[in-house]
């Protein structure tokens, strides 16, 4: 039986149909409300490629049910961290430093990076290292992506 889910994305209620109340919260953002930053990657919340933020915390929308999103939380994917005028400042830096080769794990860096950051103002390489360490990068822009979120953690 269909349902009708709201919730907060970007700042926004949205409202959206669902045949299954545990649908991934990735589809209902990709599908459902368009929103490309959170990616299909593993299926099993392991690259982080659909990391998102759920009340600020990085979470993995791959594995996270629709119906565990409460009414209330608030919801940002990679378009609601900033916008095209004024990006968010580890965005900025990933842009600044040149951090993407292909692209395809640039969504949860950054958004594991916006979490991170908050938590950790003056992280060491190894602190970034760390918190990124579960967001798999297979194009090897490492040195880069470190670079950014040492730029983002000095603009902060």
């Amino acid at each position: 039986m269909a349902v009708s889910k709201s919730f907060d994305v970007n700042g926004k209620t949205v409202s959206i149909t669902i045949d299954d109340p545990d649908m991934p919260l990735l589809y209902a953002l990709r599908d459902n409300l368009e929103l490309h930053g959170p990616r299909f990657g593993c299926g099993l919340g392991q690259c982080g490629s659909c990391t998102v933020h759920v009340d600020g915390k990085a979470i993995r929308s791959c594995i996270t049910p629709l119906s565990s999103i409460a009414a209330g939380q608030k919801v940002v994917t990679l378009e609601g961290l900033g916008t095209i005028e004024k990006p968010h400042p580890v965005q900025k830096a990933f842009i600044d430093e040149q951090a993407v080769q292909c692209g395809y794990c640039i969504n949860g860096m950054i958004m594991e990076s916006a979490a991170f950051l908050p938590i950790n103002k003056k992280p060491n390489e190894g602190d970034i290292k760390q918190a990124l360490a579960n967001t798999l990068c297979r194009c090897g822009t490492h040195v880069r992506i470190v670079a950014a979120v040492k730029r983002a953690a000095a603009s902060i």
